[in-house]
């Protein structure tokens, strides 16, 4: 492994995390946009109001991280994607703004009109932003995405059957994570029936992800054949990993052991991103742009990866200790 290897490595680590974290979080946003009427939603709406209030805003720490390591280590990649995506990209960025804005205003106005108003702006965001960040991902995945700075078709490159799929999947995904993780925290606090609500949409979400995604088997044969190759030749066993993880996760679900559901849905959605990362090694961006072009010079890199394992010693606890302690801390209002 090449210490490019090791920057891309640790990169994808940070994706990961924000992924499953992130994702939670505007899977949360979803469900409040589907809760229903204002009585009928309430306590749904409580729940994840309770659920996401402490930890929030630690999520994106995240996506900055991937976007520094990405811009100094491989500024190629870099420049090219922020150029051709720079669409989707901006609307995720006002999405992840409206939506913040909108969750902590909703909790400080009293008049219910405006409380409507906050609440709408705050699930629309939660479902339109990783809509647009899936697309991101499916225009570099399919390869439309080529070296130079504003060398790709700024609406083709994530207007197209790959992104669609991509933010389609986003979405379910974030879902999918929310609702599993919500089934624990809501039994936790005693509400059983609310946990059984969480385990139906979860169910529920798990059958429409599996259905896309084998609908989506013959999207990247026809649309992104590249990529295909290298997900059903070296990455397979990472897919079938992430099938079996899934097919746990439902198990799990069915026999409500809620705890470990949490963790295989997580591997579930951890072995897609590292399967999209097998299927195109060495490439960076496809067709033809390897990591070792892109990279920074060495005495950078180095550099960096000292900056992160070093930093990692002092983020990572932070963030375990931030999660342990909201995850255990009793509620207090009824």
């Amino acid at each position: 492994m090449t210490v490019a290897d090791a920057v891309l490595a640790v990169m994808f680590v940070g994706l990961t995390a924000y992924a499953l974290f992130a994702g939670a979080d505007f899977g949360a946003g979803v469900w409040d946009l589907l809760a229903g009427g204002t009585r009928r939603g309430r306590q749904q709406r409580d729940q994840i109001e309770h659920s996401l209030a402490p930890v929030w805003e630690a999520n994106h720490v995240w996506l900055i991280f991937v976007l520094v390591v990405l811009w100094t280590g491989f500024p190629p990649a870099f420049a090219a994607i922020a150029s051709t995506l720079y669409i989707p990209l901006t609307l995720a960025a006002l999405g992840m703004i409206a939506r913040g804005s909108a969750f902590a205003f909703r909790k400080s106005i009293t008049t219910l009109g405006m409380q409507r108003f906050f609440g709408a702006a705050f699930a629309v965001s939660s479902l339109v932003t990783p809509y647009f960040l899936g697309a991101v991902v499916g225009g570099v995945a399919s390869g439309r995405v080529p070296q130079g700075i504003a060398t790709g078709n700024v609406v083709t490159s994530w207007v197209n059957p790959t992104s669609t799929l991509g933010g389609v999947l986003a979405v379910l995904t974030c879902a999918y994570l929310a609702a599993v993780f919500l089934c624990l925290d809501a039994l936790r606090e005693g509400r059983t029936e609310l946990a059984e609500g969480f385990r139906r949409r979860a169910l529920g979400t798990a059958a429409v992800t599996g259905l896309v995604g084998l609908g989506g088997f013959f999207v990247l044969r026809a649309d992104a054949p590249q990529l295909a190759e290298g997900l059903f030749g070296r990455a397979l066993p990472v897919v079938v990993l992430s099938v079996l993880a899934g097919l746990a996760s439902i198990a799990l679900l069915v026999l409500r052991r809620y705890a470990v559901a949490r963790v295989t849905a997580a591997l579930a959605v951890a072995t897609i991103l590292i399967g999209w990362a097998t299927a195109q090694y060495p490439y960076l961006l496809l067709p033809d742009l390897t990591i070792a072009d892109a990279a920074a010079g060495r005495p950078t890199l180095v550099a960096m990866l000292v900056s992160l394992v070093l930093g990692s010693l002092l983020l990572v606890p932070a963030l375990v200790y931030l999660y342990r302690l909201f995850q255990h801390a009793e509620r207090s209002t009824p």
